[in-house]
């Protein structure tokens, strides 16, 4: 990732509405969710919605896919990971092994 998408990216999420539909998006899964079902869990009303998700999608955070009336909002995995990557590529003085591991997602239940 280069420096200014980081940029934009952070930019994006530093506030306080954008950085909670983002959170509720990733929780979301790959089906996402519609605009009008993030707006009715967060609180948020239809335009300030509106003005927040063209900002993340903007940054490169979200994409977005019609389905009948519905826009549908989808997390960019790909987008977050590469910001992640681009915080973290230095971590430990370039030594990844001191760095502790990214936690692994599963489906199994704790033993």
């Amino acid at each position: 990732m280069e420096i200014n998408n980081a940029i934009t990216a952070l930019g994006a999420l530093a506030q306080e509405n954008r950085l909670a539909i983002f959170r509720l998006l990733v929780q979301a899964g790959p089906t996402g969710l519609p605009a009008g079902q993030i707006g009715e869990q967060l609180g948020i009303p239809p335009a300030t919605l509106s003005f927040h998700l063209s900002q993340l999608s903007h940054a490169g955070l979200l994409q977005s896919s019609r389905q009948g009336r519905s826009i549908i909002y989808v997390a960019d995995y790909a987008a977050m990971n590469a910001l992640l990557g681009f915080l973290t590529e230095n971590c430990c003085a370039g030594q990844p092994s001191c760095c502790p591991p990214a936690p692994v997602c599963t489906t199994e239940e704790p033993v």
